[in-house]
């Protein structure tokens, strides 16, 4: 019996060992598998940060268009007016040309009307 009991303690003593060596590499494994979706995480951000400073760029680049935008359309302002004060001015002269054309369609009549009946 006491050669029994060193051998029991030695299969409890390599089953005991086994486990922890068993236990330690699930752990290394839970650890690296953690370790490897960080770095994923760590590549993802990266990836998303230059997509984002890519939108930048190009928002930059409309704001900059946008201001040049804005400034030649200021410089049609001008030419807006002076199209507006133009068009003010034609009206003004149409209304001139239909008073003067009834004007002259009454002069007609009374020149044609002297003609038809000429004064005794």
């Amino acid at each position: 019996m006491a050669d029994k009991e060193p051998e029991v303690q030695d299969d409890l003593a390599e089953s005991l060992n086994d486990l922890f060596t068993s236990l330690s590499s699930m752990v290394k494994s839970e650890l690296q598998g953690t370790n490897n979706v960080l770095e994923l995480l760590e590549k993802m951000n990266l990836r998303v940060a230059q997509e984002y400073k890519g939108f930048g760029d190009v928002a930059s680049g409309l704001g900059v268009f946008v201001e040049q935008l804005k400034n030649k359309s200021g410089n049609f302002d001008e030419y807006v007016q002076q199209i507006d004060a133009i068009e003010q001015q034609v009206t003004e002269f149409e209304a001139v040309i239909s008073v003067l054309d009834r004007y002259v369609s009454l002069l007609e009549s009374k020149v044609q009307s002297v003609y038809q009946h000429p004064p005794p």
